[in-house]
């Protein structure tokens, strides 16, 4: 901008950037009030050739990579901004509009922003913390059965939450109730992602999509421990869902909300935990049931490859995300290693 607005206020400034000039569905019918922000907005708007001018870049990358209060954005948000810039940058060139992308390039580029894949240790749930938490959400007085069979899952079986909330009934294999073997199978072949009715073409909510980082089509089993299928049998009874029913509904039958996920884990972790431990990372993101579910997969000696499938992710990326919390195998490694033997000492050594 030439200059900072001062007949709006800079949030009135940047809820019509992106609520409005950014998405092209709504910005025709942009309000009165939102359209006058935006005709000042582009007086005031520098030309492109501004990128040429080194200090000028220098000044947006400091900030982007700045919070609104003045700190320094975490690593992984100043990464992800500086690779939307750089996605505009590439487009801005290769429309002709710049002539080269004036952004930082190499390790110049990623110097100030060193991020890393791997789990804090601290988000774990251990099962007593696990137990509490679901065993709470059991006993919620408005949709806790079903909220229960929902968050069973995720820690029994470690989907994305996405694709949990797009399971069908059909998609949950059960055994018979008096086989020997009570472990159920879940078919994971759809995620649909809390994207908001502003942003998607149907004006539904979610989008459904393709599992992430998977070819289109492709599907992945998960074996559940027969505890999730005493849980999940129960739930179908209960709620009376037919083969094509979603298995996880909201009150009025659509697809289960992702604030009223939130809504009831974060109710259930400041009912059960201590306060410090609700203050800290332990479980505080409905997607540390997963991480949860992984780690003690690796922990119990499932290998990596078979736990990456069941992930749906890489073995690479698995690794990466988890070594740092796989523990509890060090004596068994002890002890393969002293099978080994030692070297052999020469005769009147020591």
């Amino acid at each position: 901008m030439r200059a900072k607005p001062t007949q709006f206020a800079p949030a009135a400034v940047r809820t019509a950037l992106l609520e409005w000039a950014f998405n092209t569905n709504r910005r025709p019918d942009a309000p009165r009030d939102v359209a006058a922000i935006l005709r000042w907005v582009e007086r005031n708007s520098l030309a492109v050739s501004a990128w040429e001018d080194p200090e000028k870049v220098d000044q947006v990358l400091q900030a982007i990579d700045t919070r609104l209060d003045g700190r320094q954005a975490a690593a992984w948000s100043r990464k992800r901004n500086r690779r939307i810039l750089n996605v505009v940058m590439k487009y801005a060139v290769r429309r002709r509009i710049l002539r080269v992308n004036p952004l930082p390039k190499g390790k110049e580029s990623t110097a100030v922003t060193k991020t890393s894949n791997a789990v804090d240790k601290r988000s774990l749930l251990n099962p007593e913390q696990a137990a509490a938490i679901l065993d709470w959400i059991r006993c919620r007085p408005r949709g806790g059965r079903r909220l229960h069979a929902f968050f069973a899952t995720l820690y029994y079986c470690g989907p994305r939450p996405e694709e949990a909330v797009a399971m069908r009934v059909e998609d949950v294999t059960l055994p018979r109730p008096g086989a020997e073997d009570q472990w159920c199978e879940l078919l994971i072949h759809t995620a649909t992602p809390e994207v908001g009715k502003q942003w998607t073409d149907t004006g539904e909510i979610h989008e459904r999509r393709d599992l992430k980082g998977r070819a289109e089509g492709e599907t992945r089993t998960v074996p559940g421990h027969p505890a999730l299928t005493r849980i999940l049998r129960q739930h179908i009874q209960d709620e009376r869902l037919k083969p094509g029913d979603l298995l996880f509904q909201g009150e009025s039958g659509g697809i289960l909300a992702g604030s009223v996920i939130r809504r009831a884990w974060r109710g259930a972790r400041k009912a059960v935990l201590p306060p410090h431990v609700f203050e800290s990372p332990t479980g505080r993101r409905v997607y540390d049931n997963r991480h949860t579910r992984l780690t003690k997969w690796l922990n119990d000696g499932i290998p990596p490859a078979q736990v990456a499938e069941w992930a749906g992710n890489s073995v690479a990326v698995l690794l990466a995300t988890y070594a740092r919390c796989v523990d509890g195998q060090l004596p068994d490694l002890k002890r393969r290693l002293e099978a080994a033997g030692d070297l052999s000492e020469a005769p009147g050594a020591g």
